[in-house]
Formats: C-alpha cells, sequence, structure tokens
C-alpha cells in the first residue's frame, strides 16, 4: 500500500464533503450546473480551470456564503446545504480567500492567536492570556507549522507577500479544522515561495484533507492526489495527477498543448 492510500485508510471511510447535483444561479446565468464531487476525510484534491470555469463560486458555495439553487451539500454525512458560514466553520470547515484579510497593524503572532481565539468556546473573555495559555500555545504551534516562527513578533504589515500567505495558511488551521478549502495561495509567490508553500501543504496533518484552487499547475498537481477540471460551471474530468496532466483535451484547453 502505497503513502497516499495508507493516509486515507488511517482517517477513515465515508466521505467528507459530498456535493449532489449543485445548481448556482445568478439570474439567467447558471454559474456551476449540477455539480457532483465526493472528497474522502484526509483527501488533497485540486479543482483547476479557467477564469469563469466556477471555482470560485463552488468554494462559496460550500462555505456558505452563496447556497446553492439546488442540489445538496453534505459535510462529514451532515446536510449543510442551507447552513450559515458560522455553523460549518463549527463543523471543522475552513477557508483561505485570494485576497488576504489579515490585521497588518498586529504581529504575526497575535494573527494567529486572535484566530485560535476567534473558534474557541472562550473568544469573548476579558481576561488576558499567560504564557501557559492553551491558545498561546496552539497558535506558536501554527507559526512554526507554515514557517514563520522567525518573524513571529514582527508586524503582518512588514511580511513580504509569501509570507503573508503562509500566515493565511495558519489561520485557517486556527481550531483543529476536518477540512480546508485553499483558494489560490500561490497567487503571485516567486519559485522559492512556491516550492516552501508546497512543502506546508504536503506536511499538514493526514487527517486534515483539503480541496485547492491554483492557476499554478506546476504547485497544484504536486500537493494533492486527485483532481477535478472544470468547465463553464461543470465538471469536465476527474482523474489523478499524472492522467489530467497528460490528457490531451487539458492541455488543449488549460495549458496551450505546451505542459510537459
Amino acid at each position: 500500500m502505497d503513502s497516499v492510500a495508507q493516509r486515507l485508510s488511517a482517517v477513515g471511510a465515508g466521505a467528507a464533503l459530498e456535493l449532489r447535483g449543485v445548481t448556482r444561479l445568478f439570474g439567467a446565468l447558471a454559474a456551476l450546473t449540477d455539480v457532483t464531487i465526493t472528497v474522502r476525510p484526509g483527501e488533497r484534491r485540486a479543482v483547476l480551470g479557467s477564469n469563469g470555469a466556477g471555482k470560485t463560486t463552488l468554494f462559496n458555495c460550500i462555505t456558505g456564503d452563496f447556497p446553492p439553487s439546488s442540489g445538496t451539500i453534505r459535510f462529514f454525512g451532515e446536510d449543510v446545504t442551507h447552513f450559515p458560514p458560522y455553523e460549518r466553520i463549527r463543523r471543522g470547515l475552513r477557508r483561505t480567500y485570494q485576497i488576504s484579510a489579515l490585521f497588518p497593524g498586529l504581529t504575526v503572532q497575535d494573527n494567529v492567536y486572535l484566530a485560535c481565539r476567534g473558534v474557541s468556546r472562550g473568544r469573548f473573555s476579558f481576561l488576558r492570556p499567560g504564557q501557559n495559555d492553551a491558545l498561546m500555545h496552539a497558535a506558536d504551534n501554527l507559526v512554526q507549522a507554515v514557517h514563520l516562527a522567525g518573524v513571529k513578533d514582527q508586524p503582518v504589515a512588514e511580511l513580504a507577500h509569501g509570507q503573508q500567505r503562509q500566515l493565511e495558511i495558519a489561520l485557517a488551521l486556527a481550531g483543529a479544522p476536518r477540512f480546508v478549502l485553499f483558494d489560490e495561495p500561490a497567487a503571485g509567490l516567486s519559485p522559492t515561495e512556491r516550492q516552501e508553500l508546497v512543502e506546508i501543504l504536503t506536511s499538514l496533518p493526514a487527517h486534515i484533507g483539503y480541496i485547492i484552487i491554483e492557476h499554478d499547475m506546476d504547485v497544484a498537481l504536486r500537493v494533492v492526489e486527485s483532481v477535478t477540471m472544470m468547465h463553464n460551471g461543470r465538471i469536465f474530468k476527474e482523474g489523478l495527477p499524472q492522467e489530467i496532466e497528460s490528457d490531451p483535451e487539458v492541455q488543449e484547453l488549460y495549458l496551450g498543448g505546451g505542459h510537459e
């Protein structure tokens, strides 16, 4: 059994995320049409496609920002189709966004601490955290996990763009999530920063599954074990990274036929 199969076997059977016939209409425009996807616990999947393929709308439906016009969404077996976003967060769903949503005047450590505090039971407490505060320890671990321990006391405004993207991943990991949606985490990164992103994503705990939307195919195909291709709001193809990468139709539509 290979390492991917061992990891997926260890985190259990069933579906972490299940979409059935999801359609999203904006007036007469169908942004998504009859989308059906099943993602297992611990699975890492890429959703790829050109601009306008429906990828971000798909994320918005999963998170509850835009409820589907029809179809169902189940999260670890529970129907969450009509749940507001905060209820999905309580159940362990997290997301990053294309545009950074950070506190630039606070330090890296404080940003992560606030994320941990925001999903904890004591989030409304006015008590100042001490050195042995469990959430402070959780924040420390997350800062290390995204390779920012060396700048944890710096204001976010002083970070490089790539470091800010790494910080967003730490915020998404706050509060022991079960599944994460990464929306173009490699956007604007240098080659060195992309490599660091790959290391961070591939080092996540085995039980945390994710879907990544990414235009950088070299990043996306290195951090997943399955791929869903979208085109005009519909699923176009699904398969293993190597199958998608070598598919002539995919190369023609999305890679210009020149990807090796």
